[in-house]
């Protein structure tokens, strides 16, 4: 797997935003969320790298013409919703003002209900699919499709370094601050290896919102040196994501983050050592998942017996069902895997304990720990910031519904989240087309 960096002819690509749209018809992109395997708050400086992966719970954009022509009377429907009749009162507006969703249907009886935050990075997804639904409506880009998305060219890369520019400016400007960026890498390429861009990259977007023009911002970003690193990353084969809420309430992961950067300034000596620590089993996770991705490439039937055969066992026995010198192989690979998630799991515990936060709370070092125990799996811990938001776990073979039993009785809802390695893609339809009822009738209740 070969780093991925952005080629450099964006950085001269000038994008013209006087532009009118190149199709009257409905185009619908979509973008998925992400789970943060590795990295937790070592992704935040350089040159630290986290694992992401995507989701298959994706955000949707659809962006379409709201009349067919401009007609002189178009004031009044601006008027009959109470808009401001003057470009200048609309500027006016705070930034994300409410909007209605499904406004045709405003008698609410068919209108989607809200929901929760999820701690999928849903602000990074859906800021990414309304970028790339308008960049795509608007013919700056070409995104690749649902169906052949994960065929991606330079040319295809190409248009996706540029959605990636203007959507991580776009988040950064919405939260008021330079994050990691990865959850919107993730939400633009899929599941990779990522090492953050520097903060000074986007200093032209912060200082746009104190005065320069947009069209000038958005110039300097373009050509600015995206120094972020990625490299293309999915679970080896016959392995699941799994994604459980204990339902015990989400955690701020600003105030998080907080407290850890005041941690590290008032004991740098021992926060350097945890995070030393912590980048070395980070390395040491990855190096093992990479070695079983090539141990499936070399000898399938052989890594295919190994997983099936320590899917319906605990790991202290993956050892004894090893069969022959390459099943052996792959049970070091997973033994070692499994061994750097624990250290990971000790130092973010430690940092946690340091820092006055809890990162992996009491509650779900019990259900981590139980998880951790049962047949076929191998390995689980909190994703990105930890907290009480969500736990996550990677199973082997078909043991996925096993551990989704378990956790339902110890009342975890096991959310109907998979990996999927696509990132940003143009979908063939609008999604809200489909029958809620055909979604539910494929579902497997057991």
């Amino acid at each position: 797997m070969g780093k991925d960096k952005r080629p450099t002819s964006v950085a001269d690509k000038e994008l013209e935003w006087l532009i009118s749209p190149k199709t009257s018809s409905p185009q619908v992109a979509s973008a998925p969320g992400k789970v943060l395997m590795t990295g937790g708050y070592l992704i935040l400086e350089r040159p630290n790298a986290g694992i992401v992966l995507s989701t298959n719970a994706r955000f949707y954009a659809i962006v379409k013409p709201l009349y067919e022509e401009t007609k002189p009377e178009s004031w009044a429907w601006i008027e009959a919703r109470g808009l401001p009749l003057t470009p200048e009162s609309l500027a006016s507006l705070p930034p994300f003002t409410s909007i209605t969703f499904n406004a045709e249907e405003s008698s609410g009886t068919k209108n989607k209900p809200e929901v929760a935050k999820t701690g999928l990075g849903s602000s990074a997804a859906m800021t990414t699919a309304v970028v790339a639904a308008l960049l795509h409506y608007l013919g700056v880009v070409n995104l690749p499709s649902e169906v052949n998305g994960h065929l991606q060219g330079n040319k295809v890369s190409e248009e996706l370094d540029v959605v990636h520019i203007i959507a991580q400016t776009a988040h950064c400007i919405a939260q008021g601050k330079v994050g990691s960026g990865f959850d919107v890498s993730s939400a633009v390429y899929g599941s990779q290896r990522y090492v953050r861009f520097s903060p000074e990259v986007l200093s032209s977007a912060q200082d746009s919102v104190q005065g320069i023009s947009i069209e000038e911002a958005i110039g300097d970003v373009l050509k600015a040196n995206w120094d972020h690193e990625r490299t293309k990353f999915s679970l080896p084969p016959m392995m699941t994501l799994l994604l459980g809420e204990p339902g015990t309430g989400g955690s701020s992961t600003p105030s998080m983050v907080g407290a850890v950067k005041k941690w590290q300034k008032t004991d740098p000596q021992n926060s350097l050592e945890t995070w030393k620590k912590l980048s070395e089993a980070n390395s040491a996770l990855e190096m093992h998942l990479n070695t079983l991705s090539k141990l499936a490439e070399i000898n399938y039937d052989a890594y295919r017996s190994a997983i099936n055969n320590c899917s319906i066992h605990t790991s202290e026995k993956w050892t004894e069902v090893a069969v022959g010198p390459n099943e052996i192989e792959v049970v070091k690979a997973l033994l070692g895997a499994r061994d750097a998630m624990l250290v990971i799991r000790c130092n973010m515990r430690k940092m946690g304990e340091a820092a006055r936060i809890p990162i992996e709370p009491e509650s779900q070092t019990q259900l981590l720990d139980t998880t951790m125990n049962m047949e076929g799996v191998l390995l689980a811990g909190v994703p990105g910031a930890g907290g009480f938001d969500a736990v996550f776990a990677i199973t082997l073979g078909a043991s996925s519904s096993n551990v989704i039993k378990v956790w339902s009785s110890l009342n975890v809802l096991a959310l109907l989240v998979r990996e999927d390695p696509r990132g940003v893609c143009l979908e063939n339809n609008d999604p809200r087309a489909a029958e809620v009822t055909g979604a539910v009738s494929s579902i497997r209740i057991e």
